[in-house]
């Protein structure tokens, strides 16, 4: 069946994802079955659920870092509905660049390179000159209390919360509608827990629609409009199954 979207900005339609454990006997493990998600432009979606639920695995799913078993994942990129399960791999890279951006829980950057060009690149993949792009990643950087001293260096050197301040600031310096969110508050002290809140509350403003996982309930509760439910069955069956191959 061919959709097309109208009032949402993605739409995850009968997802569903299996892994299958090849080093314990072929065992397969469901992960989610026949997930049906819709979030709207300017709206805040939280993937709540216990840890093992699928929470993570789904959120990879909607960026096509894993490729669900069955379903479609539609998104809204340049006027075209365009089902991301079915795109040809440049489309996939283009919807990413331009339409998709994702914040995981880990900055994974190309050592050597400066953290103000590492926040600064996914701007000039877009076209946006590199002075623009520089300023735009000096603003966030600062806002996300980086000192000076540090922009010229890599991150690989940085502490673990600095990484993933300027992993924050890597993924909100385009304007993306769609915007992916993996526990971006997790390592994050206090005053840098409310800076991500207001960063998020702006690109709702600008009509981003989001999907996050926050496992901090304050930070929940500011951003989220609602809640996703992801239930304990995939949790549950994959102790079980863990526990039955090595009996």
């Amino acid at each position: 069946m061919k959709f097309v979207l109208t009032n949402a900005a993605l739409r995850a339609v009968g997802l569903s994802k299996t892994f299958t454990l090849h080093t314990q006997g072929g065992i397969v493990l469901p992960v989610f079955d026949n997930i049906d998600l819709t979030v709207k432009a300017g709206e805040c979606v939280c993937l709540h659920g216990p840890s093992g639920a699928g929470k993570s695995t789904l959120l990879r799913s909607l960026y096509a870092n894993y490729k669900p078993d069955a379903g479609q994942i539609l998104v809204k990129h340049r006027g075209a509905t365009v089902d991301l399960l079915a795109a040809e791999p440049w489309e996939v890279v283009e919807i990413r660049r331009r339409t998709i951006g994702y914040v995981s829980q880990f900055l994974r950057v190309i050592p050597r390179v400066a953290a103000l060009d590492v926040v600064a690149e996914p701007a000039v993949a877009t076209g946006l000159p590199v002075e623009a792009a520089q300023a735009r990643a000096r603003t966030l950087l600062t806002r996300l209390r980086i000192p000076e001293r540090l922009w010229s260096l890599a991150p690989a050197t940085f502490s673990g919360g600095e990484q993933q301040r300027v992993n924050i600031a890597r993924g909100f310096i385009v304007d993306y509608p769609v915007l992916l969110l993996d526990e971006p508050t997790a390592s994050l002290d206090a005053a840098n827990r409310q800076t991500v809140v207001a960063l998020i509350t702006e690109a709702k403003a600008r009509g981003t629609a989001i999907v996050g996982i926050f496992h901090d309930a304050e930070v929940r509760e500011a951003v989220a409009d609602r809640l996703f439910e992801i239930g304990t069955q995939a949790a549950t069956t994959a102790v079980l199954a863990v526990a039955e191959a090595g009996a």
